[in-house]
């Protein structure tokens, strides 16, 4: 799955980890956003105030989409038609004519909230994506961006401003944008109402930090020089983040002398105290923990402290308690799992690491086994609120001890005020660090886990082709994406999948982050490209695997386009490179080929992969993000390699493969060894879609020796008369 970092963190999807595949909602196409945002601007439902989230949450699928359908499908029959056409013309695929699923109106829930913002004195209101924990994907209680703006994808930030011009308490006015990156852009225009303006990251002229002050300033300018205030949930920001802005509004200012503009924390979260009058007010799940024995995680959690703390007395000799915040570095360093945030299987905690004991504040319950676990390991369990008063006593008594507490780099703003800004140092967590490198168990487990994962996908293609090609059956993008999930439900030591699959026909695959609606899902239309990017969470690993197919004849535009991605994909995987290289220095190699065309793609080209955990794992990446040169690629890393390219209105194409980093024993440059990809997913390409006439020798000869791979790692888990052997023969043939 593309990803990267967003401004304000890590990068929310709307089900649990054993629950459907996805069920975030669609909007009627053409609809766009404000002034920004271009087209015609979208016309809300009447009195609608149901937001995609809270329809998805609610799983509903409209008795009218089931009665249209099968009224297509008799009218079919009655017409003895063997095309899929009902006969005017018009393609059963497509589901304009079937009512989309609502965008929800947020005029009112904007309203409430500028009340809301006279109450504290604000001028400006920020929403951001994360948690307190700065985590990408959110639990539903923590979709506050999502219910405010109704945009849905996983990454972005709403900011509102309140007219102090306007004295109608009645009317309360003012403007909102929504920022978002290039993953999101049609997405965007699509759910956002006539309210919103889109401002796109990296390609827009003004960010949306700057829209908030400048906004603030003017209306500081025309009020005579008053104080406007920007503010925010100091919880759901990082304090790195606030200097920044801070540095921002100094800059702007002392442009403008007259202008004052402050940025404040706002300790009362706007829209929970809003959001009940809307809809019922979600609540985070709690559920029990999970301990992961040795043959899973590979080193002990007194193994990994005694490393963390050495690491710590390296760092900061006056260092006496780590306050660990990140989710996912939590369920590693304690070997444990959770189900709290949909596909990631983490749970709701903060970790105070200190040199005689762990003090763990969760709400979670756990067994007798773990309540064992934590005494032998002499692990202190606390309620989840406490963190807050006991990082206030810790910082006095620090402050009088003259010792520091660490705190990771990107710790929320709230940290930091708890500690009055005097007891603490901001340091790279070793935890991230440390968890980045997978070590002997668990690299072992990932192959185990990406072998299960292909022979899921080969029973899944090879259905999906069969009910398309050969049985003539109508199958809608959500249906295809739930039976991919019954079918992983049968491997052993399945836990859900690691995100919302994106089964995408058509058009809505240029869309790069799309989900299928559970309402009204577009049927896969056999004559157009699809593209699945799904993964799943087994107690071995976390896979990441993206496949285009066509399953009858694609155009050459697609073939050809398909080809120049396929080609940067193996680029990129044979790439021999210096130990300390970083993905910032090779994301160039996976788009050499679409640039020659004057072609590209709007998201980075890989990502970090978790061992059971987060499907987005930092700190390494590959792509444009200049924050990714600190970070250097290891030996033990996991990494996707996700080119591809988006005809916006057409079709998408992506190919992705997640890919062990390991040392080239035979290669070294004075003192620097070097280091190498292999590509563990184990699901064959799509034939059609490759020109052979385009690739090098070379790149045959990897695509062959690849498919002998999967061949042989996947046939013994088939059936020699199942269709899924059939199709992966037939794919994985040479070519």
């Amino acid at each position: 799955m593309s990803g990267r970092y967003n401004s304000l963190g890590y990068k929310p999807s709307l089900t649990s980890l054993n629950n459907n595949p996805g069920t975030s909602m669609a909007s009627p196409s053409g609809a766009t956003a404000g002034a920004t945002g271009g087209g015609r601007p979208f016309r809300p439902c009447a009195n609608c105030t149901c937001s995609p989230g809270l329809l998805s949450r609610q799983g509903r699928r409209s008795s009218l989409f089931v009665r249209q359908l099968m009224d297509k499908r008799k009218e079919q029959l009655a017409k003895g038609l063997g095309s899929r056409s009902n006969g005017s013309g018009e393609s059963v695929y497509s589901s304009d004519t079937i009512c989309q699923a609502r965008n929800v109106n947020t005029t009112e829930r904007l309203k409430e909230l500028r009340k809301k913002m006279k109450e504290h004195d604000l001028g400006v209101y920020i929403v951001p994506s994360e948690d307190e924990h700065q985590s990408e994907y959110v639990s539903a209680a923590d979709q506050r961006r999502s219910f405010i703006s109704g945009f849905t994808g996983s990454a972005g930030v709403a900011c509102i401003s309140r007219d102090l011009l306007n004295f109608n308490d009645e009317d309360s006015e003012g403007k909102s944008i929504l920022s978002t990156d290039g993953r999101y852009f049609n997405q965007a225009l699509q759910e956002l109402d006539y309210n919103w303006s889109l401002v796109r990251q990296g390609e827009d002229s003004l960010t949306w930090q700057e829209w908030c002050v400048n906004e603030a300033s003017e209306m500081s300018l025309s009020l005579g020089g008053r104080v406007v205030k920007i503010g925010i949930d100091p919880k759901l920001i990082s304090y790195r983040e606030v200097t920044g802005y801070e540095k921002l509004i100094r800059k702007k200012t002392s442009e403008t002398t007259k202008s004052n503009v402050q940025f404040v924390a706002v300790t009362e979260n706007l829209v929970d105290a809003i959001w009940g009058q809307f809809e019922p007010l979600p609540v985070r799940a709690c559920n029990d923990l999970i301990h992961l024995n040795l043959s899973f995680s590979g080193e002990s959690f007194a193994d990994k402290r005694k490393r963390v703390l050495s690491r710590l007395s390296c760092t900061i000799p006056s260092c006496d308690t780590f306050c660990v915040v990140a989710l996912d570095e939590i369920c590693w360093l304690l070997n444990l799992r959770g189900s709290d945030i949909a596909y990631n299987p983490v749970f709701y905690a903060y970790l105070l690491l200190r040199e005689n004991e762990t003090q763990l504040f969760t709400n979670n319950p756990f067994d007798v086994s773990i309540k064992k676990y934590f005494s032998e390991s002499n692990i202190t369990v606390r309620p989840y609120e406490e963190i807050w008063s006991e990082l206030e006593s810790t910082a006095s008594e620090m402050a009088q001890k003259s010792k520091k507490i660490a705190i990771p780099s990107g710790s929320p703003w709230q940290i930091v005020r708890v500690l009055q800004n005097s007891s603490y140092q901001e340091i790279q967590s070793p935890v991230e660090l440390f968890k980045a490198v997978k070590n002997e168990t668990e690299i072992k487990n990932a192959r185990a886990a990406q072998v299960k994962d292909g022979v899921c996908l080969a029973q899944y293609f090879a259905w999906l082709e069969e009910q398309l090609t050969v049985k003539d059956s109508l199958i809608d993008e959500y249906r295809a994406a739930c039976k991919l999930l019954e079918i992983r439900k049968t491997q052993p030591n399945f836990r859900g999948n690691s995100f919302e699959t994106i089964s995408s026909t058509g058009a809505n695959a240029a869309v790069i982050h799309y989900s299928p609606p559970v309402e009204n899902s577009s049927m896969i239309d056999p004559s157009k490209i699809y593209l699945c990017d799904s993964g799943s969470q087994f107690l071995e690993g976390t896979t990441d695997i993206t496949r285009t197919l066509h399953f009858t004849k694609p155009s050459k535009e697609e073939v050809d386009n398909y080809t120049l991605v396929l080609k940067g994909n193996l680029a990129l995987e044979r790439l021999v490179f210096p130990s300390g290289t970083s993905g910032y220095n090779i994301d160039v190699i996976a788009r050499q080929f679409l640039w020659e065309r004057g072609l590209d793609y709007r998201h980075g080209t890989g990502h970090g992969i978790g061992s059971f955990l987060n499907v987005h794992e930092g700190p390494i990446g590959i792509g444009f993000r200049p924050h990714l040169v600190n970070f250097p690629l290891e030996a033990g890393n996991i990494i996707s390699n996700e080119p591809g390219f988006y005809k916006d209105g057409e079709y998408g194409l992506r190919i992705e493969n997640d890919m062990l980093i390991s040392q080239d024993e035979g290669l070294r440059f004075g003192e620097h060894s070097f280091l190498k990809f292999e590509n563990i997913t184990m699901v064959p390409y799509c034939r059609k879609l490759i020109n052979v006439k385009m690739l090098t020798p070379e790149e045959k000869n990897q695509i062959n020796h690849y498919h002998r791979r999967v061949w042989e790692s996947v046939v013994h888990f088939l059936q020699p008369q199942s269709i899924a052997f059939k199709w992966l023969k037939r794919e994985t043939a040479a070519l």
